[in-house]
């Protein structure tokens, strides 16, 4: 059940990074202001906590309220049964009906979602994209170590990122044959494999792909001090990327 005003060819592919995600929010808000609406959203874990609920239909304002009164307690609780990890999740599936009123499957989202997570025992990526959707991010957000793995269609799934922080081909996979791709860590980060570097060079050279790199330097990645500004940083590198791509002779890609 999509909107008749989203673009069902149109990816959003949202990377991982913490409290960074933030930054998505103003990616978001810098869409919605240019009648660019994606029909297909794609994330990795906090990614996919700002695709999902951009999937479940909310609106920026909404998804803009919900950054600013983040709290990790709302994803995550000490456990007191530490066998896979130090916290929690549980609590996720509360947070999800209090934000969308329930807890939805994936599939009777207004947009097509996918939640990236990591298969433990095959070292790949896997594409959630049915089920109760809070089981979907409590897979994709799980750090091993910190955050208990999910265990679904005999897979022990955990965080996206450790494989794929920025998954575009999910978008692909899922009907998108152009996307909006935001990476965050941009310039300054420690690269730990050449992989990534020539990854994001091929996304910068793909035509149909827009890619949004926030610059995060100075800014907190595991606490909330730093959501006003990431936000702000958001806008700012979705603008630039954005007015780039319908300048530089991106011809599929709306001005307004």
């Amino acid at each position: 059940m999509s909107d008749a005003g989203d673009d069902q060819t149109l990816g959003l592919t949202l990377g991982g990074g913490g409290a960074f995600g933030a930054a998505h929010v103003g990616v978001l808000q810098v869409l919605a202001e240019r009648g660019i609406r994606p029909g297909i959203a794609t994330g990795t874990s906090s990614g996919a906590l700002v695709a999902s609920v951009y999937a479940a239909g909310l609106g920026t304002a909404a998804i803009d309220e919900l950054a600013q009164r983040f709290r990790w307690r709302a994803i995550a609780r000490w456990s007191f049964a530490p066998r896979w990890g130090l916290l929690d999740t549980r609590v996720l599936t509360d947070a999800v009906t209090r934000a969308l009123g329930g807890d939805p499957l994936i599939e009777d989202l207004p947009r097509r979602f996918g939640a990236v997570a990591t298969d433990l025992r095959t070292r790949r990526a896997v594409t959630i994209d049915r089920g109760p959707l809070s089981e979907a991010l409590r897979a994709t957000i799980a750090v091993p170590g910190l955050l208990p793995p999910v265990r679904r269609d005999g897979a022990l799934l955990a965080d996206g990122g450790i494989v794929d922080n920025v998954p575009f081909g999910a978008a692909r996979a899922l009907g998108a044959s152009r996307v909006i791709v935001v990476r965050l860590h941009a310039r300054w980060e420690n690269v730990r494999m050449m992989r990534t570097v020539s990854r994001t060079a091929d996304l910068a050279r793909d035509r149909s792909v827009v890619l949004i790199q926030p610059e995060m330097e100075g800014m907190a990645q595991w606490i909330m001090a730093s959501v006003p500004r990431l936000i702000a940083e958001g806008r700012r590198a979705a603008e630039a990327a954005l007015d780039a791509a319908t300048s530089g002779g991106h011809g599929a890609w709306p001005t307004s």
